[in-house]
Parts: structure tokens; sequence; C-alpha cells
């Protein structure tokens, strides 16, 4: 049996969120370590930066956490935008 489609979409948006707070920071900073250069606090640093900017509610750090997630809604989104235009032609 199928849990609920509530409890799967909460336990959807937990698992992005938990990815965009531990997992993206990571995969920025590897890319910022190539492209950029070393941060300076390492990515320990980063994590700090992102968590009091989470703290503040600093909007891009809101964005980049929530992200994943919006992703997903963004192309349900789309998908069900096609399957609309489908059904009207």
């Amino acid at each position: 049996m199928r849990p609920p489609r509530t409890l799967r979409e909460a336990l959807l948006a937990l698992g992005l969120f938990a990815f965009g707070v531990i997992g993206l920071p990571a995969l920025v900073y590897l890319v910022g370590l190539e492209l950029v250069g070393e941060y300076e606090g390492g990515m320990l640093g980063l994590y700090e930066a992102i968590a009091a900017a989470l703290v503040s509610g600093n909007a891009f750090a809101w964005i980049l956490v929530l992200s994943p997630y919006l992703s997903i809604q963004l192309f349900r989104f789309w998908l069900w935008l096609r399957r609309q235009r489908k059904a009207v032609n």
C-alpha cells in the first residue's frame, strides 16, 4: 500500500530540503574551489555562512536551500501545463 499523497509530498520536501542544506552547499563549495579557489573558511566556513544567512532571513540563502524542491515543483508545473494543452487540443 502506498503512503498518502500528503505524506509522500512531505517526505519529498523534507528530503530535498535536507539535500539543499547538506549536499548542495558541498557541491557549491567543490565547484567554487575549481573555479574561484579556496573559500576563506573552507567548507565548514561556507556551511556556517549559509546557516547564518538562513537564520538572518537572507533570501538568496533560502533560494539556495529550497532550490532542489522548487526545481521539482517547477518541473511538475511544466508537465501539468503540457497535459492541459494536450487536453484542450
